[in-house]
């Protein structure tokens, strides 16, 4: 059975969901219709005894046997090249390791964004799913060690997932450098032609084929209100016993609540300066050795002025 070629292993909220509808385009490439097979995040099952809101039904997402992850390529025309893209696989160190030992010769994308901005929309990500307690951002940052030593799931790790020389520096010492291709989620949403073609090139495929990246589907943002507020709690209850029930119970329970939660847009939290400077310091010394280990620059990423966010 088939295995992939390359895949694009992070990071979340930088643009690895366009990427992935953009790759599918091409008439050269297969990338299956599950987006996130999360194989290589496990060995055997996840776990489904602990986590944060929601991480159980996740836990239940994941396709983890072997041959269930060989068929997901398996209706792929010959001659094309297989990839899939999961974006916690540069994050997680074991998930890096298990992909060398499958697949040493893959070519493997990951896509960086400024890690306060990723941290941010990471954050509003889950607050608009109803998920996140915290209004707060910057205490929902403070809050990460308990939910870490809690066994909250990889997508709750804001400052973890935002440290990308320490994660590419144990991918570097697994992977040759022309293996790796490290892009930003700047160049992909501000010359999307040229990004594609490079990463094209980096595939072995036909580069001008692709010019554009969809439209990112934007996460309608619920105003502040009481009742929103109970919805949310009640989502959250949900997230802790849903694991029990079939699929589309669940969703039958879910999808109306998040309907009314959302009949009502608010306007989405733009990230202040008082919250960059605040959460920035996790990341200076990350950001040094990022440079050191990619030997591109990073400096814009350091002030507390930056603020790259754009919907998504």
């Amino acid at each position: 059975m088939p295995l992939p070629d390359f895949l694009v292993i992070g990071v979340p909220k930088a643009g690895t969901t366009a990427l992935y509808a953009a790759l599918v385009r091409h008439p050269q490439l297969f990338l299956p219709g599950i987006k996130e097979p999360k194989f290589f995040l496990s060995d055997g099952p996840p776990p489904r005894d602990r986590g944060g809101p929601g991480d159980r039904q996740t836990y239940g997402e994941h396709v983890w046997r072997r041959a269930a992850y060989e068929a997901l390529f398996a209706p792929a025309r010959p001659g094309t090249r297989l990839g899939e893209a999961t974006p916690f696989y540069l994050y997680d160190r074991r998930a890096q390791e298990r992909i060398h030992r499958l697949l040493p010769h893959a070519r493997l994308i990951a896509m960086l964004r400024d890690p306060v901005d990723r941290a941010h929309s990471n954050w509003a990500h889950l607050w608009a799913a109803g998920l996140e307690s915290e209004s707060d951002f910057v205490a929902a940052c403070r809050d990460e060690p308990r939910r870490r030593a809690a066994g909250w799931a990889h997508f709750w790790h804001y400052i973890g997932q935002g440290r990308y020389g320490e994660q590419l520096s144990h991918l570097y010492g697994l992977f040759p450098r022309e293996q790796v291709l490290v892009l930003r989620y700047r160049d992909l949403r501000d010359r999307p032609a040229d990004t594609l073609d490079q990463v094209c090139a980096f595939l072995g495929v036909r580069t001008g084929v692709i010019h554009e990246v969809p439209d990112e589907n934007v996460r309608p943002y619920p105003a502040q209100t009481t009742i929103n507020d109970a919805l949310r709690g009640t989502l959250r209850f949900g997230s802790r016993i849903g694991h029990h029930f079939p699929v589309p119970v669940r969703r039958a329970f879910r999808e109306p609540l998040l309907a009314v939660l959302h009949r009502n847009k608010g306007r989405r939290p733009k990230l202040t300066r008082s919250q960059r400077a605040a959460v920035l310091p996790h990341f200076v010394d990350d950001i040094a050795l990022l440079e050191q280990v990619t030997g591109n620059s990073y400096s814009d990423w350091l002030s507390a002025g930056h603020n790259t966010l754009v919907p998504d």
